[in-house]
Parts: structure tokens; sequence; C-alpha cells
């Protein structure tokens, strides 16, 4: 049986040759714990027929990495953002003058097949050299070492409420139902009240004298919650929590020292090497801001006006941790997204659309553990529930309309916008009147109607 002729415009040829070659001089690298395979274009070195080879990760073997791409003239090399590990590499590439494209994992997925560390780095070279894959967000080295300092400091935070929560179980286990008359024992009344019972004291009625004022648990309350059964060994459990959430608090401290020290060096390299004096420029009086408990010592707002050029704490449920946060994490160049919906598209704070065949199939957000810089913003949001400002009011309709989770990313994405104008075009936030924004508000809602209305009579039969 003859086989059929081919269509006359079918013609046959190789699908791998249809790719352009944008970076003939790219190089890819699998990065691992143990092992890093590099893969260097064919025939970029005649004196060394392998075109994929492996390599430990000593400091070492990371020197030899970089001697083996000079002499294969590699320029530019592509590598996934794996753990930390990609770190200490990218560092010593850079030095050595090699460009780097830190490239997130998902994007440069690997064919299917058998999966190996060398096929997967010849993958990756494969789409570098054709121009394939983007280069993620990379900070400067300032605001490298502010971020890293800055995470650490959640961390240790994070480590000593996991203490706060062992000291109340020690308590509960004793009956002593201080944790529930006080709002928190950590404040200056429960730690008088904790150092109290380590020191030997049980008799409800002398710990009297160290309620503050301001507590609203009557006296009655507070002597009921401390009678309990003080059993010895739940006393060590407490006395040993107690010292550990100390031991953080005093960490955190001298962590806060590191940090002032950076936003100093931060500033500098903002203002030609110099520090400001005072007060930054003339501005508007700052709107007041309640303190956290976890806030650092110095003034945090006074060190981001500075760094920012525009006060971003003044925003509606932005704090000085929030703004430390996101300082840390995206830095002050805002230029590297284009437009507003470039950074809320980054931050994961818009939905992710999904079109085939001209038809949307999916508008939810992706699934992704969100940045600190997202999670600072969708805090913010959060904590504007029962606000009575526009940005309030804007959350309970978008609560209304789609419930909580709908409500804090839709009202985290208005104001991670607000700040991206505000430190992009150097201009202070200017609140809006909540009677002209509801007013503006029921306007656009009776334009909709109308504009329905008038659709709804054109379809009418004659």
């Amino acid at each position: 049986m003859e086989k059929a002729p081919k269509h006359p415009n079918t013609k046959s040829r190789n699908p791998a040759q249809t790719f352009l070659v944008v970076n003939p001089n790219a190089a890819g690298i699998d990065i691992g714990d143990t092992v890093h395979a590099v893969a260097v274009p064919p025939g970029s070195c005649p004196e060394d027929t392998e075109t994929v080879r492996s390599f430990g990760t000593m400091t070492c073997d990371l020197k030899e990495i970089a001697t083996w791409l000079k002499e294969c003239h590699v320029d530019t090399v592509a590598m996934e953002s794996t753990g930390v590990y990609w770190k200490p590499l990218f560092s010593l590439l850079n030095r050595e003058g090699i460009a780097v494209c830190l490239v997130n994992a998902r994007f440069a997925k690997n064919v299917s097949g058998r999966k190996t560390d060398e096929s997967d780095a010849a993958w990756i070279q494969k789409l570098h050299s054709c121009g394939l894959l983007n280069s993620s967000y990379l900070p400067g080295e300032e605001q490298e070492v502010l971020r890293t300092l800055v995470r650490f400091r959640e961390t240790l935070v994070a480590d000593s409420s996991r203490f706060v929560l062992r000291m109340q179980k020690a308590l509960e286990l004793m009956n002593i139902k201080l944790h529930t008359v006080i709002r928190d024992i950590t404040g200056k009344t429960g730690r008088a009240i904790v150092e109290a019972i380590l020191a030997g004291e049980r008799e409800p009625q002398n710990f009297l004298p160290l309620v503050h004022p301001r507590i609203q648990a009557t006296k009655e309350e507070i002597l009921k919650s401390l009678q309990g059964t003080w059993r010895e060994e739940h006393l060590f459990t407490l006395r040993e929590s107690y010292g550990f959430y100390c031991f953080f608090l005093n960490r955190i401290q001298i962590t806060d020292v590191k940090i002032e020290e950076q936003l100093q060096a931060f500033e500098a390299s903002q203002n030609d090497g110099e520090l400001s004096e005072g007060s930054p420029g003339k501005r508007k009086p700052e709107i007041p801001k309640k303190k956290n408990k976890n806030n650092p010592k110095f003034d945090v707002r006074k060190y981001l006006h500075r760094i920012l050029g525009v006060d971003a704490v003044a925003i509606y449920g932005m704090n000085e941790l929030s703004g430390l946060r996101i300082l840390a994490e995206i830095g002050v160049d805002m230029s590297k997204w284009p437009t507003e919906k470039h950074f809320i598209s980054w931050l994961n704070l818009c939905p992710n659309n999904k079109i085939s065949g001209g038809k949307l199939i999916s508008s939810k957000v992706m699934k992704k553990t969100p940045s600190g810089a997202a999670q600072a913003f969708r805090a913010a949001a959060n904590g504007l529930q029962r606000s009575d400002h526009w940005l309030g009011d804007y959350f309970r309709r978008m609560k209304a309309k789609g419930g909580n989770k709908y409500a804090i990313i839709a009202t985290a994405s208005k104001i991670a916008t607000i700040y991206y104008k505000m430190v992009r075009t150097q201009t202070e936030f200017l609140p809006q009147n909540l009677e002209e924004y509801r007013i503006k508000n029921k306007q656009q809602k009776i334009r909709y109607l109308e504009r329905k209305l008038r659709e709804l009579k054109a379809d009418e039969p004659d």
C-alpha cells in the first residue's frame, strides 16, 4: 500500500531547530545540596568534549566551576533558586564577572522522561540560550543585609511566642487562670506576677499590689484566678519557659541594634553617604499610629521616611513593623515593576486569569506561599475591618461581596497600589474623605444600574 503524499506546505524538520539562539554563550546549572550539575553550549570548550559536568559544593568546587565556565567562554548562567544552596555560587560567579539569571523552578520544569541532574542542567541551558528564562527579583547589597536581619528578627519573635504559650500551658495545668483575666501575661502586670510566683509567692492576696491600675479585671477575679495547685514539675516548666522568653527578648534587642545600624547604612547609600539630621524635609504632621509591643525601641518610622522619601506608615493599616518588612523585601527602586499592576501581580494579590479558547476558565488567586511583602500588605488589610475611613468601608464592601479572604486580598491590593504610587512618584498619602467616597461609590452604582436598564430595554421586542 502506497503512503499518502505529504501536504505541499509541510516540511520535515526538527522542532528543536525552530528556537532561535539568543544567548550563544549561556550555561545552565542544576543546584543541589551536595552536587551542582553544570551544562555548557556544545563545542564551547574544544579541549573538553563534555558539555555537562558534575561538581561538588565546597568552596574549592565552586571556584572550579567558575574556572571551567571561563574556559568555555560562558558569559551568562541560569540557575534555579533552590532553597539557599544557590547563594554561595551566585555570589562567586558575580564576583568573577559572569552574569547570573536566577530562575523560579516553576518556570524551568524539565520535559517528561527520565529525570537526572545532568538532564535538568542541559534543559536549563537550552532554555536560557533561547532567551526563554526571566531572572527573579534580586535585592541590592544593602537591602540583602537588611532583609536577612529583619527575617531573623521575625524568627526570634515567633520563637518567643512559642514559650509564651508554654507558660500559659504550665499555668493552666496548675489551674492558675491568670491568662484568662488579664489580656497578656507578658505585659507589666503579667510578668510581675509570674516573677513573684517563681520567687516563691503562693498567697493570692499578696499579688494584688503588683496589679496595674489599668487592668480591667476586678480584685475578686484576680484572687480567684491565682488559686490553684502549685505542682513542682509545672513550676519547673514555667520557670524554664519564662527564662527562654527573657532570653529571646534580649536577643531581639541586640538584633534591633544591628537593624538600626543597617538602616543608617541604607540611608547613607541612598543619600550619597550622608545621614539626615532631624526630621526629613518639610512635610505634614505624621498621622499618629498605635505602638505594638513587638516594635523595635528606636524610631523606625523616621528611618523609613528618610530612605523612601515619603511617609509610607501613614497609609491606613500600615505600622512600623510592616513598613520595615516591606522595605527589606522590595527595597526602594520601584522602577523594577513598570506599573502598579506588575507590582500587584508580583505580590500575587490579583486574580490569576486562565483563558482557553477565548473563555475565562478560572480567575482564582495563584496558590503559593505569599512573600514577606505580600504577608505585610495582607496583615495591614486585615487590620482595617472595623476602621472608620474609606479603606475600612472598602474592606467591608468586599467582605459582603466575596467573604473575608476575598476582602483581605482586594484591600491588600489597594494598599499595595497606594504604596507603589507613593514611593514611585514621591507623593505623600492623601486620605480620602469617607462621605465623599461613599457618595462617589453610590453614583458609580447608579450609573451601572442605569446602563443595565438601558441594555434590558434594548433587548425587548418591538
